[in-house]
This record gives C-alpha cells, sequence and structure tokens, in this order.
C-alpha cells in the first residue's frame, strides 16, 4: 500500500506542468542578467581607487614625496582624470548603444541559447582582461578602452535575448507586474557587483573584476545548459498575449490610441500592410524589418523617452560613488555601500511601477507621474542628502525608486507589449528587434550621461544634478502624446459605464432604461 506523500512534496504536485517551466525561465533569465549588471558595476566602485587623494596615506614611501598622486593608477593620475574616466565609460556604453540595434536584428535570426550562452562567455572574458591590467601593471589608456569597446559590443546579446524569452514564455495579463519583480535583477546585479567589487578595491582592484567575470562566464554555461526559448519546445501551452474578442470589440469602439499601446481597428488594417513581411506563412513567420519596427505604435515614442531615463540611471551607475567620496568624504567600500541603496529603491520602483501600470492599464502615465516625481527629489538629494547618513538613506532609495522605475517599465513590459502587438498577428520574432530598438534608443543617452557628467562635473556638482533634472523633464515631455490617448481613453470607459457615449468630443446621453 502506497504511503501518502510528505506535505512538501503534495505542495510542490500541486504546480503544473507549466509553472513549472515558466518559473524554470524567469529565475534563469533573471540569474543571466543580474551577471551581466554585476559585472558592469565594478569599473565606478574602482574609479575612486584609481585616482585617490594620496596626501591621506602619508608620504611616497619609497621616496618620502609629498606627492598626492604617488598612489595613483596612471594614466587616471593626471588632473584631467575626470575625462579619462569619461573616456572609458563611453568606450562601453557607446558601443553598447551601436551593437545594440544590430544585436535584435541578429537575436531574431540565431537560437536564443547559443547567442545568449556565447555573449555570457565574452563578456566574462573581456571583464577579467580589464582587471587583469592590475597584475600586467598595464598604464596604457588604449588597453582599458578597446577593452571597454569589445565588452560593450558582446553585452548587447543580454537584454533582448532575455527580454525575448520572457515575452515567449508570459502573456499580457500581469506581465507589468511579473516583470517589474523580474527586472529586480538589474538592481540586484548592481548590488552584488558593488559588494564584490568593494571586497578588493582597496587591496587588489583587479579582483573586482576577475571575480565578476567568472561568475558572468560560469552563468553563460547554466544558461546553455538550461535555456528553453519557446513553451512549444517542451510540450507546454504558449500564452495569451492579447485580450479576447469581445475585449477587443469593446476597445475598437472607444479607441483612440494611435500612438498608444493599443490601436483602433482602422489603425491596425494600416499597421498590418506596413509590416505585412512578418505575416505568419505556412512555413513560419519571418523576422520584422528595422523600419517595421519603427511603424509599430508607441515604439518611437516609448524608445526616446528610454533615451532620458537611461541618461539619469546611467549617470548615477557610474558616477554616484566617485560623488558620495568627493561630497560626503566616505572611503571607497562606504561610498560604495551606500550607492546600492540606490538600486534597493529601484527594485522597489521597479515592482510599484509594474503593478500601477497592471492595474490603470497606462504605461505611459505611470511613467510620467514618477518621471515628473524624480525632479524635486534629485534637486533635494543633492541639497540635504548629505546632511545626515539617515537622511541620504532616504533620499537615495526614493530617488532610486523615481528614476529607476521608468526606466524597468519600459525595458520590460512596454517592449514586451510592443513586441508582441496585435498588429503582428502573433508574429513572435519581432519581440528582439523592438527591444533592441527600445533599449538601443536608450543605450544613447546611458553613453551621453556620464560623459556629460564628467565634462559638467568640473563647474561643481550642482550643475550636473540641473542636468539631471532636466533629462527627466524632456523624457516625461516625448511620452505627452502617448499619456493623452490614455487619459482619453479612460475618460470613454468611465463616461460609458455611466450612460454616455464619448465617440466623439460631445457626450450624447444613452436611454439605459
Amino acid at each position: 500500500m502506497r504511503s501518502i506523500p510528505a506535505p512538501g512534496i503534495r505542495f510542490l504536485r500541486s504546480f503544473p506542468r507549466d509553472s513549472w517551466y515558466r518559473g524554470l525561465i524567469l529565475l534563469l533569465t533573471f540569474l543571466c542578467y543580474t551577471s551581466y549588471h554585476l559585472s558592469r558595476k565594478p569599473i565606478s566602485i574602482v574609479k575612486s581607487q584609481l585616482h585617490y587623494n594620496c596626501s591621506l596615506r602619508g608620504p611616497n614611501p619609497h621616496n618620502d614625496s609629498n606627492s598626492t598622486t604617488w598612489c595613483d593608477w596612471k594614466p587616471f593620475d593626471q588632473d584631467n582624470y575626470k575625462e579619462l574616466f569619461g573616456a572609458v565609460d563611453n568606450a562601453f556604453l557607446v558601443a553598447y548603444a551601436i551593437g545594440m540595434y544590430i544585436s535584435g536584428i541578429f537575436g531574431e535570426r540565431l537560437p536564443l541559447r547559443y547567442y545568449l550562452s556565447g555573449g555570457m562567455l565574452l563578456s566574462g572574458l573581456f571583464t577579467a582582461l580589464f582587471g587583469l591590467g592590475y597584475y600586467w601593471q598595464i598604464h596604457y589608456l588604449w588597453y582599458f578602452v578597446i577593452i571597454q569597446v569589445c565588452n560593450g559590443l558582446v553585452q548587447t546579446t543580454g537584454w533582448p535575448s532575455v527580454v525575448t524569452c520572457v515575452g515567449n514564455w508570459f502573456g499580457k495579463g500581469k506581465r507589468g507586474l511579473i516583470m517589474g519583480i523580474w527586472n529586480s535583477h538589474t538592481s540586484v546585479g548592481n548590488i552584488l557587483g558593488s559588494l564584490i567589487a568593494g571586497i578588493w578595491v582597496s587591496q587588489a582592484w583587479g579582483l573586482s573584476f576577475i571575480v565578476p567575470g567568472i561568475i558572468i562566464a560560469a552563468m553563460g554555461v547554466i544558461s546553455f545548459l538550461f535555456l528553453i526559448e519557446y513553451p512549444e519546445d517542451v510540450d507546454c501551452s504558449p500564452p495569451l498575449h492579447h485580450a479576447s474578442s469581445e475585449e477587443k470589440g469593446l476597445e475598437a469602439e472607444n479607441s483612440i490610441s494611435d500612438g498608444s499601446l493599443n490601436v483602433s481597428s482602422h489603425s491596425r488594417e494600416n499597421i498590418i500592410v506596413a509590416v505585412e513581411g512578418t505575416k505568419e506563412s505556412t512555413e513560419g513567420p519571418e523576422a520584422i524589418s528595422f523600419i517595421g519596427a519603427l511603424r509599430i505604435p508607441g515604439v518611437v515614442e516609448f524608445s526616446f523617452c528610454l533615451l532620458f531615463a537611461k541618461l539619469v540611471s546611467y549617470t548615477f551607475l557610474y558616477w554616484l560613488p566617485l560623488y558620495i567620496v568627493n561630497v560626503a568624504h566616505f572611503s571607497a567600500k562606504k561610498a560604495g555601500d551606500m550607492s546600492t541603496l540606490f538600486d534597493v529603491g529601484g527594485i522597489v520602483g521597479g515592482i510599484l511601477a509594474g503593478l500601477i501600470s497592471d492595474y490603470t492599464g497606462g504605461r505611459a502615465t505611470t511613467c510620467c507621474v514618477m518621471l515628473i516625481l524624480a525632479a524635486p527629489m534629485l534637486y533635494l538629494y543633492n541639497y540635504i542628502g548629505q546632511n545626515g547618513l539617515a537622511t541620504s538613506v532616504v533620499m537615495l532609495i526614493i530617488c532610486g525608486g523615481l528614476v529607476n522605475g521608468p526606466y524597468a517599465l519600459i525595458t520590460t513590459a512596454v517592449s514586451a507589449d510592443l513586441g508582441t502587438h496585435e498588429c503582428l498577428q502573433g508574429n513572435a520574432k519581432a519581440l528582439s528587434t523592438v527591444t533592441a530598438i527600445i533599449d538601443g534608443t536608450g543605450s544613447v543617452g546611458a553613453a551621453l550621461g556620464p560623459l556629460l557628467a564628467g565634462l559638467i562635473s568640473q563647474s561643481g556638482w550642482d550643475n550636473v544634478f540641473y542636468m539631471l533634472m532636466t533629462a527627466d523633464v524632456l523624457a516625461c515631455l516625448l511620452l505627452s502624446r502617448v499619456v493623452y490617448k490614455e487619459i482619453r481613453g479612460w475618460c470613454g470607459c468611465y463616461t460609458r459605464k455611466r450612460g454616455f457615449c464619448v465617440k466623439l468630443t460631445h457626450p450624447v446621453t444613452l436611454d439605459t432604461k
């Protein structure tokens, strides 16, 4: 006679087979992209060690000189060290931005498992090579720039691959919340990268790069062994990307969203013609063209919004530890630990943005509200953020949530929504290209932010924060048309429920008796 299974086993067996596979994909892609960001973070921690105020360490033990640069790492011992740091940052970011547009096209045409795994192995190699410069005693700027360019190019394999994979497995229903939680990998990676780099930054900064390089390479091997691109590959049911036919009919009556994530029946017909190359044939759907992806409603607006949102986020990513060292006079390790609070706020902000946008149905409006609130919070952080430890902690968490919330929402749920748009008629091969276009445009801002911060900081950190506040306002304005359409859609739905028809601008009362 068979015994009754243990309670834990009964609990595990209560989940359907599809749920286990979806959980595996969510966890695996989460860990993969966590390792990507983990490998990008060390440069911001090590900066304060490459150029250090050596007078705090006393005279040079070799010749008793009072030079303030005797302990710096050449060539970053010069007065223009901030410009040199900006060059190293932008070598990575410009290469990443350019490579992202190409990466999405390759991602649609190559097996994602091979593409992602190969990119992670190469990312690990170039990250470790940067750290080996410490042990090989390399003091040439061109070496670090070339390594960063190569690393930036191979790291473009990550984002289109993981978003495409998650989009293939999860439908639109609670995509904002699921991807908001999932997107915390960005902040988790930054936090782990800061903590790991901080362990060796003061003793042997080369290990601050080598260890993250080993981690991302190991995750590449795991991805090769376990990643599943499509649910159909393991006989799981595909997700539902769009609303039911009844819901579509109701949306079509009230639809005025030629620039939002939903389109009217007339607009949908035009878009289908524009991207007819993506229509599924008997042999399978073709990959969408670059121009065809741009014609999907909302892609252009969200792409340029992300440019400015990512400008702000990446300026904090690369310059926040150095800012804390200069303003609060913390040690390099303590500044790195403090900077992780910004990413803690980013986790909370990303989840809240996804949850709110799922509940309201307004992705653009959610982004816009958070961007508006971010500008005054950045101003307050610059002026009162260093008045005390408690104030600094609270302000960093708030700023992190408001800055990274819209960034997280656009790069995940919005990209997945647009990449599985109804006008594509079920063609799943557009998701990687759309994701690459949006994140590639955002990466232009990611390259500009640290570069401008390096140049503007020469005149004072106040001007850097004015630049960041301006970028937030511009990001919000670029979404104004989509926000307007979403609000009009809400008003239409609200008045319809109250017995009004808002087909035109003048409501006409309906006979509800």
